[in-house]
C-alpha cells in the first residue's frame, strides 16, 4: 500500500521523505491557504520534490472550465494529477481528460456508486472520504470495502485513495482491505512507528547499557 502524505507544508514533506514513507502528495486550497505562500510556487516546488504522483485541486465547477483549468495543471509537471469533485460536470471533465492522457483522481466520494460511476468514466484514482463518514455516524472504511470489491468484479484499473484519515486505525484497516493507497497527514504518520511497548524496550536497555562495564 502506497503512503501519500495529505500536505502543501514542505518541511512535512521532506520529513516523510526522509523516512521512506511517502510515495505521492494530495493537496488542496486548504492546505495550500495555511503555507502563506502563493499557490503556483507551492505546487512547483512540490512537484520538484516528489517523485511521485500530486494531486492538485481544479476549483471550476463547468465541464469545460475543469478541462481547461486541468490542463494547465498536467503542464506543471509529469507527475501532476488533477483533482475532480464527484460531480455529474466532473465526471463529463474526467471522460475528456483520460482520453487526453491526463491523470485525475475524482474526490468527495461519498458512496460505492459514486466510485463505479468515476471508474467509469476513466478516474485514474477515487478518493472515499472515510473521516467525513465517520463523523456523521457512518462508517468509512465499510464504503472503502465495496469500493475495492466492486473494482475487483469488473477489474478496473482506478485506484482507490483512502482519504480523510483520522487516525492510524484507518490505516490499519485500509492495509487490511488492501486499498491501494492511503493519503494522511503528516501527524497521523508520525503516531504510526510508535508503541509503548517500544519505547519500554528501549529505555530498558539503555538502562542495561549504562551497567555494562566500559
Amino acid at each position: 500500500m502506497d503512503f501519500f502524505l495529505d500536505t502543501a507544508l514542505v518541511d512535512e514533506i521532506r520529513a516523510g521523505l526522509e523516512m521512506g514513507m511517502v510515495d505521492g502528495i494530495t493537496t488542496n486550497p486548504s492546505l495550500v491557504a495555511k503555507t502563506g505562500k502563493k499557490f503556483m510556487d507551492v505546487v512547483k516546488e512540490i512537484l520538484d520534490l516528489v517523485p511521485g504522483p500530486v494531486s492538485i485541486e481544479a476549483v471550476s465547477e463547468k465541464a469545460e472550465d475543469m478541462i481547461a483549468e486541468a490542463r494547465d495543471i498536467s503542464g506543471l509537471g509529469e507527475n501532476a494529477v488533477v483533482k475532480i469533485p464527484m460531480t455529474e460536470e466532473g465526471l463529463k471533465a474526467v471522460r475528456a481528460l483520460g482520453e487526453e492522457g491526463i491523470s485525475t483522481n475524482v474526490t468527495l466520494v461519498f458512496s460505492p456508486l459514486q466510485a463505479l460511476m468515476a471508474a467509469k468514466a476513466g478516474a485514474s484514482y477515487v478518493s472515499p472520504f472515510v473521516g467525513r463518514l465517520d463523523d456523521v455516524g457512518e462508517d468509512g472504511m465499510s464504503l472503502v470495502s465495496q469500493i475495492l470489491e466492486i473494482f475487483d468484479n469488473y477489474m478496473f484499473e482506478t485506484e482507490v485513495i483512502v482519504a480523510s484519515v483520522r487516525t492510524p486505525t484507518h490505516v490499519l484497516t485500509a492495509a487490511r482491505l488492501g486499498a491501494d493507497i492511503v493519503t494522511l497527514p503528516y501527524g497521523v504518520l508520525k503516531k504510526l512507528p510508535k508503541h509503548p511497548l517500544t519505547d519500554v524496550g528501549i529505555a530498558k536497555f539503555l538502562a542495561d547499557w549504562e551497567k555494562v562495564p566500559k
